[in-house]
């Protein structure tokens, strides 16, 4: 007898390819299809891409799905989108330049500049989000002073999410946590803010209509269904910037529950119910519309641990040199025999906001190799998301459990660190796309399968048995972290950052 079960379509279009998974009721991802973006880097400072290949590589992954089961049994999709991305289209829906990527630094200039046209606090307070040249607003503004009329020719200014749900459907749409990351959103009226727009000279009709989480945002129109395979008709649903979607994926939208993405950056968040701010987090729009993210970054993650590997340890094509340096670590005590790290090598975002920040090695002794190396390393990222998420229990929030994803996740010595220098249970994520599921939480609240995201959370994200922490553990950790965020602090005070 032929399954009558029911689909809906998480698609996470990131910075290196689009996932599209077709989940079922329980959160089990039943069809899937990929494809690759391509990042252009025409020198050290621009990261960019071309939106067309957005919208081709989304085909090719949607098509499947598609072809996988029954279209007719998509009950509806939803996007997850790489934050900080922003493409330019004229009055023809054609893009007026390459995109610009989250990665970008042009702008490197701007966060100075605009905060000191308009305050750092005002930007701050209508943003959630500390100075910082992540935010697409300082690209805004530095198109504005080096090309004016690019911005002038602009019909759209659209994230990845809007544009696809624009070549879905017919019309460009954003949601409130698309368009948070921005910088140009005001996270408490869920507006675009007219304050920054204004100084900005950008009209607001440029950028798409605002939605909140799991609202029917348009539906795959004749043309895209063409394309596609999906049906005509097959509803779309608001989901929005993949850090978020990546929260709602492991069911971090209540308190006490924290989420932490062990990926290329170190990305974690606690559920607030208020938009506290502070210079330790960026402050997001719940995945929900409900509430707020607190969310700590680090640029360099995993990213730091594959460079010392690649540059360092003779690379990483001997898939066994994980294992060898996970068994050397964990033979190693907490503080890695004293040879400490800042993991500073792209820059530091919270809690310094230093764009020029470098990494360091520290107390180098002949007894150290490159296990020290690699403990020493994953013991400074993972203290500098503990004590952001100190902080943050400092305001009075609640921190109950920690659910991990990405791939640093896989190694239990990594997990084991994030709990006892937290002193909190760690749960692994089952599914390695949380992102994607997170998008489709959104499309199954939004289709009727469950009355409201809690319902949703409970049925579909699902997770390992926790690892617990060792308390014993724990005041060696804290005089670790006092050791290593000193680090930082003696180089800039030295002139070295």
């Amino acid at each position: 007898m032929q399954s009558e079960e029911r689909y809906v379509i998480g698609i996470d279009s990131s910075t290196q390819s689009v996932k599209a998974i077709a989940w079922s009721k329980d959160g089990q991802p039943c069809f899937e299809g990929r494809a690759p973006h391509t990042l252009i880097t025409p020198d050290a400072h621009r990261a960019e891409q071309d939106p067309d290949e957005w919208w081709s590589a989304a085909i090719t992954a949607l098509k499947a799905v598609a072809g996988a089961t029954d279209p007719d049994r998509i009950d509806g999709i939803a996007i997850s989108n790489q934050r900080e991305t922003m493409a330019l289209l004229d009055d023809q829906r054609r893009p007026l330049a390459p995109a610009t990527v989250w990665l970008d630094r042009r702008a490197r200039d701007m966060p100075a500049l605009l905060a000191d046209e308009l305050g750092a606090d005002v930007l701050h307070g209508i943003s959630g989000k500390p100075v910082d040249v992540i935010p697409c607003v300082y690209r805004l503004r530095w198109m504005r002073a080096n090309q004016p009329e690019l911005l002038d020719k602009a019909a759209y200014i659209l994230s990845v999410h809007d544009y696809l749900t624009m070549q879905l459907s017919g019309t460009p749409q954003a949601t409130w946590t698309s368009a948070d990351p921005f910088g140009i959103f005001d996270i408490v009226s869920k507006t675009w803010s007219k304050t920054i727009l204004g100084h900005l000279m950008i009209d607001e009709a440029k950028l798409p209509p605002l939605n909140p989480p799991a609202s029917r945002i348009g539906s795959i129109s004749q043309e895209a269904a063409a394309q596609t395979g999906l049906k005509p008709g097959t509803p779309i649903f608001a989901a929005g910037g993949d850090g978020h979607c990546a929260a709602l994926g492991v069911g971090a939208i209540e308190p006490g529950t924290v989420y932490l993405n062990l990926g290329t950056a170190v990305v974690g968040g606690l559920w607030s119910a208020t938009p506290e701010l502070s210079g330790h987090w960026r402050t997001l729009v719940s995945p929900t519309g409900d509430g707020y993210v607190l969310e700590s970054v680090q640029r360099g993650g995993a990213f730091f641990v594959n460079w010392l590997l690649d540059n360092f340890a003779g690379g990483r094509t001997d898939v066994a040199v994980f294992q060898r340096l996970e068994a050397e670590a964990m033979r190693l005590p907490v503080g890695s025999d004293g040879l400490t790290v800042c993991p500073y090598l792209m820059g530091c975002m919270d809690p310094y906001w230093d764009e020029n920040a470098r990494a360091s090695f520290t107390g180098f002794g002949p007894d150290h190799g490159m296990g020290h190396l690699y403990r020493a390393s994953l013991e400074a990222i993972t203290l500098e998301f503990a004590r952001s998420l100190q902080e943050m229990r400092a305001t009075g929030l609640v921190a109950e459990r920690i659910f991990v994803i990405g791939g640093g996740a896989s190694s239990v010595l990594w997990r084991k660190m994030v709990s006892d220098a937290t002193g909190l249970p760690v749960h692994r994520s089952l599914s390695n796309e949380a992102s994607a599921l997170g998008a489709g939480i959104a499309a199954a609240v939004g289709a009727g399968w469950y009355s409201n995201f809690h319902e949703a959370k409970n049925a579909m994200a699902r997770t390992t048995e926790a690892l617990a922490p060792d308390p014993a553990a724990y005041e060696d950790w804290l005089t670790l972290s006092e050791r290593q965020a000193q680090v930082y602090i003696n180089n800039r005070e030295q002139g070295r950052t």
